[in-house]
């Protein structure tokens, strides 16, 4: 099942005070970055977000699963959450916090 753009929308909205947010759609799903760093996957409506110990001191004991069928675990994020500005600012930011940064894309000569 693809995500609504209502769900993108009301992430992207609640998203937007934890720094630069962009969300990519992908097969039907999207992925979320932050300050062009994955953080977390939009899969069937649901928030997923890539597991670290930064993660898990924001959310406490979060429930786990995989965003799509072959997928690692991922921290599944509450509606109560992703609806609380500052706490999902707070969960994105930690998160980015404790992942390496992203690769830099080599490029080709012509």
């Amino acid at each position: 099942m693809a995500c609504r753009q209502e769900t993108l929308d009301l992430i992207a909205f609640h998203a937007a005070g934890a720094g630069d947010i962009r969300i990519a759609k992908m097969f039907g799903e999207a992925a979320l970055y932050l300050d062009e760093v994955v953080v977390a996957l939009i899969c069937d409506d649901r928030l997923y977000l890539k597991p670290t110990d930064a993660g898990r001191e924001v959310l406490g004991d979060p429930e786990m699963g995989p965003p799509y069928p072959g997928a690692k675990d991922h921290f599944v994020v509450p509606e109560s959450v992703i609806t609380d500005s500052e706490k999902l600012a707070e969960l994105l930011q930690a998160t980015k916090g404790a992942l390496p940064p992203p690769k830099l894309k080599k490029t080709r000569k012509s």
